[in-house]
């Protein structure tokens, strides 16, 4: 079962941020990168696992590299409190890559991939013989204007020094935020 939601600190974020750069990193290399223990580094990453932060080290797939050239967005408009069935059966379908419940015009946005235009058609088809999808939208993605992200959001936020962690560790070159650089950073 996963902690309660906790704030994250800089070496956390150096933790996060060295895994997405390789995930194949072991708690010895992280130990290297962020200057402190082995022994920090691994209770770390482990409890930024066991709190859910981290959810897999797998590798990030290029879609069209892999086949899978053409993207659309997909806006349903669902029968009222049909939420769960709509979920099992978006489920079903592996072009399906994601899909959230949402507010405004639409109930759920789906993020679909194919092989091709006819693949997605075939695709939009099945979701649309859904019982619960009254109506649908589809968008379909021209280029990519911003990759999919998180460590900007993470290293955005000014974040509180671990307080085990020697300073020096984490001031290393590359490990500090301009802030820091240029002698902003407090400890309050």
């Amino acid at each position: 079962m996963a902690e309660a939601p906790r704030k994250l600190d800089q070496l956390d974020v150096l933790l996060i941020k060295a895994l997405a750069e390789n995930p194949r990193t072991g708690f010895l290399e992280l130990s290297r990168v962020t200057g402190v223990s082995r022994a920090t580094v691994q209770s770390r990453v482990q409890r930024l696992e066991a709190s859910g932060v981290i959810t897999g080290h797998g590798p990030n797939i290029d879609l069209p590299a892999a086949g899978y050239p053409v993207l659309a967005f997909v806006s349903l408009q669902i029968a009222q409190g049909d939420l769960a069935q709509i979920a099992t059966e978006l489920a079903r379908i592996p072009d399906v890559l994601e899909a959230y419940g949402t507010t405004g015009a639409s109930d759920v946005l789906c993020r679909v991939a194919a092989t091709s235009h006819e693949g997605l058609q075939r695709t939009l088809l099945r979701i649309n013989e859904i019982p619960a999808v009254v109506r649908s939208t589809s968008v379909m993605a021209l280029s990519e204007v911003v990759a999919p992200r998180y460590l900007s959001l993470l290293e955005a936020v000014q974040r509180p020094r671990p307080t085990r962690v020697p300073k020096s560790s984490l001031d290393a070159p590359g490990n500090r935020s301009n802030d820091e650089r240029e002698g902003r950073y407090s400890d309050t």
